[in-house]
């Protein structure tokens, strides 16, 4: 009845037509705008902002012209090992001889000049014809410049742009110290690399393993920025390590990819 009687004194109340509607708050009003602002903003970065991402990916440094492992020829036992690893060598240098039970004496040399960068041979050790004996990386001389090798995902390798930066880790000079090695994509491997191609290529078959584990990858070839330090290229400090650069050292790679459009890449 209460109810009744509110709502027939209402229909009997004239129109109040001369006062104003409030549709909005001043505080609706302020959470409108601030939604709009943004709205707009984010519109705009998407059309006009990039994104950049890396792509992260094993290598080694080397002299970029590959390496040969050397095999005994014979069966026998090693007499003598005339050559040490790290030092380098010339083409037709003895490394190691090697005795038969015949007793005859056969002299294993150096196939092209290089740098001995493994040396299994030891003196009295036992070899049968074919075990490995040493490992050479060809190099035209002790100034030959260094180059890093990377071993992308086949899957990943398509998105690599010749030219990108990449900032390596070098295993022997620590980040946290020295920075990054700094450096370019120079050239990328039309064909995925097997393990055995791998291995022989840096001469070594653990090596291959390590670099084919997870599949076979696509060879990247990196250029490395030169620079007036210890080493001779740019690192990411100043100075970088006070010491130089070995062929056969692993590095991690992250290859910085070509910046994209937000909108782009979420639609992608």
């Amino acid at each position: 009845m209460q109810f009744r009687q509110q709502a027939l004194s209402k229909l009997q109340s004239p129109e109040e037509l001369d006062l104003p509607v409030r549709f909005a708050r001043p505080q609706g009003w302020l959470v409108l705008t601030v939604t709009v602002l943004v709205m707009i903003a984010a519109t705009v970065w998407a059309v006009t902002g990039t994104v950049s991402a890396t792509l992260t990916a094993p290598g080694i440094l080397t002299h970029g012209r590959g390496s040969y492992v050397l095999q005994s020829p014979v069966a026998g036992q090693v007499t003598a090992v005339l050559a040490e690893e790290g030092q380098p060598v010339a083409a037709g240098a003895p490394l190691a001889r090697i005795r038969t039970v015949q007793g005859t004496t056969t002299v294993v040399r150096a196939l092209a000049a290089g740098r001995l960068t493994s040396l299994v041979a030891t003196i009295g050790a036992v070899v049968t014809t074919g075990a490995d004996l040493a490992a050479v990386e060809r190099t035209n001389g002790p100034h030959d410049p260094l180059t890093a090798t990377l071993y992308v995902p086949a899957t990943s390798a398509a998105t690599l742009p010749a030219g990108a930066a990449v900032d390596l880790t070098v295993a022997s000079a620590p980040t946290q110290r020295y920075g990054v090695l700094r450096g370019h994509v120079a050239a990328i491997g039309r064909t995925a690399q097997s393990r055995q191609r791998i291995s022989a290529f840096l001469g070594s078959s653990q090596l291959g393993e390590q670099f084919s584990r997870a599949g076979q990858p696509v060879a990247v070839l990196v250029r490395l920025d030169t620079a007036s330090t210890a080493t001779g290229y740019a690192w990411s400090t100043s100075d970088g390590p006070p010491f130089a650069l070995d062929s056969m050292t692993q590095a991690t790679a992250a290859v910085h990819l070509a910046a994209q459009h937000p909108i782009d890449w979420l639609l992608s």
